[in-house]
């Protein structure tokens, strides 16, 4: 059996999405009991020179499917816009991403294999030797910082959630 690229990254970023999205909905309602302000969770950085929770969240966007649209015109490029600034912005940016990666076939990201790849910010331009590798080597490790420092800086206030909740529902045998 050969390399199949949806294989390797469409299911894992649904599988981490969903969890993602599941986390949203504890930390709002963790948030509320907790008396810690939506906006403390928004604006929580694990340090002062790192971004905030919700460019996160919104990261797992970018690196899952704004990773896809890269590919499919040949070029990405960092998306800079503002990230949601409440729960239930965060969770839409989610939602819409898991909706749109429902909608892709394991035929077109297979198709990508081989087709001219690169990652272009400002001046700087990175060529990558197919989509495959950068989705494989880019995308993908950017896609679980962010979610592993999404679920970093919650566990950073206090929230009780564990492994579980990070990984969500494997792919397992019924």
């Amino acid at each position: 059996m050969g390399f199949a690229l949806y294989d390797a990254t469409v299911p894992t970023f649904r599988q981490i999405l969903g969890a993602t999205s599941r986390l949203l909905d504890k930390a709002e309602t963790w948030a509320a009991a907790s008396g810690i302000s939506e906006q403390e969770i928004i604006d929580a950085r694990l340090a002062p020179d790192m971004l905030p929770f919700a460019y996160q969240i919104k990261s797992t966007a970018v690196h899952s499917i704004g990773a896809i649209e890269g590919v499919r015109n040949g070029q990405f490029s960092p998306d800079t816009t503002t990230p949601p600034q409440s729960f239930e912005g965060l969770r839409n940016r989610v939602s819409e991403t898991l909706n749109a990666l429902a909608e892709i076939t394991p035929e077109e990201i297979n198709g990508f294999v081989g087709r001219e790849m690169c990652f272009v910010f400002g001046e700087h331009r990175l060529d990558f030797t197919g989509a495959e590798s950068f989705l494989m080597s880019f995308s993908l490790p950017n896609f679980f910082f962010h979610a592993t420092t999404a679920y970093d800086l919650l566990r950073s206030k206090g929230m009780e959630i564990g492994k579980r909740d990070f990984m969500g529902a494997l792919a397992l045998r019924s």
